[in-house]
């Protein structure tokens, strides 16, 4: 048995029907006499399925939600890392945004956005700034410019945080030629912080103070 008590392929076709729902899109993923096939050849031609149609795979819209995508995925490794560093305040947290990054990416995948569609809006926002100044309370004063380092768990949450910004800067192209939602520009925007305090506040659980930039005089407060 796998995790939380169902077997490995369950979960894993679990996850597959759920990006089929989400993205309402067959392109990766296909039954077949009841077994799920990873692929169906229709995306050879450099082509790719959203909401709406059919566009070339480095299209901007699929630079932005595949982004996404590699932030979630570099979010999972963060989330194993801080179940090994029993750090169970963000653990929780980190669960719930891999889901909201999830939404993110259903958001930008609609070629025509429709708001009783969309997933992301501000209330996710809100709840992210909570989060974040819950930690600064905690957190020491940041007086000088740091790196990423300290715990391992430090470290991932700042890739986290560089991958989010990239995929945030996509978004705004994304935006200059065509409609989205603009939620998940300001969700994307908010969560970046989130990573940047997350990752001081994971030095802070494991009791290592954060790497300052050597050359860096006091620049905050």
């Amino acid at each position: 048995m796998g995790l939380f008590g169902r077997s490995g392929n369950a979960i894993r076709n679990y996850a597959i029907v759920s990006i089929i729902r989400c993205y309402g899109v067959r392109s990766r993923y296909e039954m077949e006499e009841d077994v799920m096939k990873v692929y169906t050849r229709t995306g050879d031609a450099g082509e790719t399925s959203i909401i709406g149609g059919r566009v070339p795979k480095d299209d901007p819209r699929i630079e932005a939600y595949g982004t996404i995508d590699e932030l979630n995925s570099f979010v999972g490794q963060a989330v194993c890392l801080a179940k090994e560093a029993d750090f169970e305040e963000l653990y929780l947290q980190l669960v719930q945004i891999q889901h909201e990054l999830f939404d993110c990416g259903s958001d930008l995948a609609y070629a025509r956005p429709r708001e009783d569609k969309l997933k992301v809006g501000a209330e996710l926002v809100d709840r992210l700034e909570a989060w974040l100044d819950a930690f600064e309370e905690k957190n020491p004063p940041l007086e000088r410019f740091i790196l990423p380092g300290g715990s391992a768990l430090s470290s991932s949450l700042h890739v986290c945080r560089t991958v989010c910004r990239r995929a945030e800067r996509l978004t705004v192209t994304l935006q200059r030629t065509t409609e989205i939602n603009p939620e998940v520009r300001r969700y994307l925007n908010r969560l970046s912080d989130y990573f940047f305090v997350a990752a001081r506040a994971a030095n802070v659980h494991a009791g290592i103070p954060d790497v300052e930039y050597e050359r860096s005089g006091k620049v905050f407060r």
